[in-house]
């Protein structure tokens, strides 16, 4: 494995350990060369349970390359993702919690005297 890829795995938290990694005889079109040699490259994140499967090429070695590199994409997506689900809810707590605005409140106050008198309607006819 290179070392752009370790980088690119270290960055995201994830060790090389942490990845099972198989060779296995490919699928599909491809005739003798593809039922008799083990070039596809199957590679599984075991705590985050990501799968990838590279047979684009004919060569184990570029298959290898190509996957290590798509399981990095994943995890750094994966990564971004729970940064920006953490931001936006950090966010949204921020929201929730600061103060209304003067023009908010007054706004708050008219809809629900309003309100008020649209329910009071509903009284029955002996209530008053």
């Amino acid at each position: 494995m290179n070392l752009e890829i370790e980088a690119r795995l270290a960055a995201t938290g994830a060790s090389a350990a942490d990845v099972d990694e198989r060779f296995v005889r490919g699928s599909g079109p491809g005739g003798q060369k593809i039922n008799k040699t083990s070039s596809t490259v199957w590679l599984r994140h075991g705590p985050t349970g990501i799968e990838v499967r590279s047979q684009a090429e004919r060569s184990q070695f570029e298959n290898r390359v190509r996957a290590w590199t798509e399981l990095c994409a994943k995890l750094e997506a994966m990564a971004r993702d729970r940064r920006l689900a953490e931001r936006q809810d950090a966010e949204r707590r921020r929201r929730q919690v600061r103060q209304k605005s003067r023009g908010q409140k007054i706004q708050m106050i008219r809809e629900k005297k309003h309100r008020a008198k649209h329910k009071a309607g509903r009284r029955r006819v002996g209530d008053e």
